[in-house]
Order: structure tokens, then sequence, then C-alpha cells
């Protein structure tokens, strides 16, 4: 049984705790950090009933409780080096997007987790619903991915640190890395990268410095292109993430990860299927961090994939930030 742990007990944190708490054959929690130190008490209370150490400080965590993996919940820049840490205890690692605010502690992390040959999986949950696998495994029989648009849209105020583009990056950064890293999946290492970004919704929210509007525009090194569309002004309540993809024989709407109508265009007529799937993408992403560690294979989005899609959002932010295209 594997036993973990968890820095950082936050809103995602229990999201992994109650895939964590379907699986207890598999895995045993045992300890909680976060720099509040009631409400890593509250997740031992709640997911462990107070059988789990809880803790303020994750290196005191480190010290006193033995851990297989660790699951590190952290806003972006929050991050120090309790991937480090993890790593050189061969302690494998789950870990939340976006990985970093830079790429020298992206790259550092790439590298510490590659050394000491720990497996590592980034909470890129989308990657794993029914309808993204099933489109990426259709591709092989079709021509080249031409063309993706991706949309996000919702309408939040977000915690304090979300608004400081300081701490969280932006949007596009925090957020939308999600849309980005999808695009990345199924087109490639992107070339060229071109944003235009605005604050239009809150100007009048005290501290809030992040874009509420973004568009970009990537082209990919085989000629390919994506847009993203996204803004944190549209329905209070609604979190819409969807992609649309066209490859040369086939054309799939995706209504989220696991939903998307897909249509064959070789043929004279309209072939369409439908995908539709209940799967816990929470879930499956466990999984094949607890399966790759079993099996002594790699995970499906590994650290390196962290660090790639950062490059990539940190790259769009720069160019909006300029106001020009900026090559990869």
């Amino acid at each position: 049984m594997h036993k973990v742990g968890f820095i950082g007990c936050g809103g995602i944190a229990h999201a992994h705790a109650r895939a964590l708490s379907s699986i207890g054959e598999r895995v045993e929690m045992v300890a909680f950090c976060d720099i509040e130190k009631e409400r890593a008490r509250w997740f031992s209370q709640n997911y462990t009933a107070g059988k789990a150490k809880f803790f303020s400080d994750y290196r005191e965590m480190y010290d006193k409780v033995d851990l297989d993996i660790v699951y590190i919940c952290l806003p972006p820049f929050a991050h120090k080096d309790e991937v480090d840490i993890a790593a050189e205890k061969g302690i494998h690692i789950f870990i939340e997007k976006p990985i970093a605010l830079d790429m020298e502690t992206a790259n550092r992390m790439v590298e510490v987790v590659e050394k000491n040959k720990v497996k590592s999986q980034v909470g890129f949950m989308f990657r794993f619903g029914d309808a993204v696998e099933e489109v990426k495994g259709m591709l092989c029989n079709y021509g080249p991915v031409g063309l993706m648009m991706g949309r996000y849209m919702c309408n939040s105020l977000h915690s304090p640190w979300w608004r400081d583009k300081s701490k969280s990056g932006g949007q596009i950064v925090e957020q939308i890395i999600h849309i980005f890293d999808l695009i990345r999946f199924f087109m490639g290492e992107p070339k060229l990268v071109f944003t235009q970004m605005n604050n239009i919704f809150h100007k009048d929210i005290p501290d809030y410095t992040v874009e509420d509007v973004s568009g970009t525009v990537i082209l990919f090194k085989d000629g390919g292109i994506a847009t993203v569309s996204a803004t944190n002004g549209a329905i209070p309540g609604k979190w819409i993430a969807q992609l649309d993809l066209i490859a040369k024989g086939l054309t799939a709407n995706f209504i989220d990860a696991n939903h998307a109508n897909v249509y064959l265009t070789l043929n004279p007529w309209e072939k369409k299927v439908e995908i539709s799937s209940g799967k816990d993408i929470y879930l499956a992403e466990t999984l094949d961090l607890l399966d790759a560690i079993e099996q002594d294979r790699p995970t499906k989005v590994p650290m390196i994939e962290g660090a790639r899609s950062l490059q990539l959002v940190l790259t769009a932010a720069r160019s909006g930030e300029e106001g020009k295209p900026v090559e990869m």
C-alpha cells in the first residue's frame, strides 16, 4: 500500500483526496500539510478519521513521516524546494499545474525528478478524458491536425492570490494552461506565439492585476495553427472549456474532456461518432501514477510535460505584455 502525503490543503486537494479515498485498498493518506494548520487538521479528520498526521511545515512532514507519494497542491508562487526534497528522498510526485512561474524553477524540477528516477505526474487531468483519449487514438489513421480552436469562459473573482499577476501569472498562465496543454497534446511543439490581452471587466476591483480577456494565435512547426480565446467576464457560476479540432479526414467538437462529436470527413457521406463518458478524470490521473510506480513505466504526464506547457503559456503572456509575436 502506497503511503501518501499532501502539501497544500486547498480546493484542488479535495478532488485528489476524494479520488484516493475511493481506492483505499491501494493507498493510505498518512499526512497533510498546509500553512494554515487547521486546514491540514480538517483534511486528516474528514478523509482519514483523524489518523493522518498534520503539519504546517512540509520539511517537518518529510522528516517525520515515511512517504511513498506526495501530492503537491500549491499555488504557483508558493513553490520552493518541496519537489527537490521529495525526489532526493525517493518519493514519487503528483504536482498541480502550473508547476512554477518561471522556467528556471520548472527546469530544476525536471532535472531533480529525472536524476533521482522518481515518477512524476502533472495535474493536466483533461488529457485523461475518454473523448480526448479516443480522438488522440483515432488520429493515427488520419492526416495531421491543421487547426484547433480553444475557448475558456468563466466569471469569478477567485482567490486574492489568483487576482495578483505576480502570484498567479495571470489567467493564461494559471487557468487557461489546460487548453494550451491539450493543444500541445494534439499538435506537438509550437514555433511562434502571438497574444493580445487586457483587463476590461475588473478595472474597478482593487488589486485585480490579471487579464480578463485574451486571444492567442499559435503557429506550429509543421504549419498548423491554433487559436485560444479566454475571458473571466462571461457567465457567473459556469466554467466552460471547449475545443474544436480539424485534421485531414476528421473534425472533432469537444464539449468537454469526456464528451465530443467526431465527424469522419473523407467519405462523401456524413459519419458521426458521439463520445460520451462519465469517467472521473481526477481518479484516472491518480490511477495512472500508481500503475506507473507499480509497473515501473513512465506516467502519461511527467514533469517535463508540465515544463513544456508552462513554457508555452509564459511565452503567450510575454507576447501579450510586449504586444508582438514571440518565437518559442
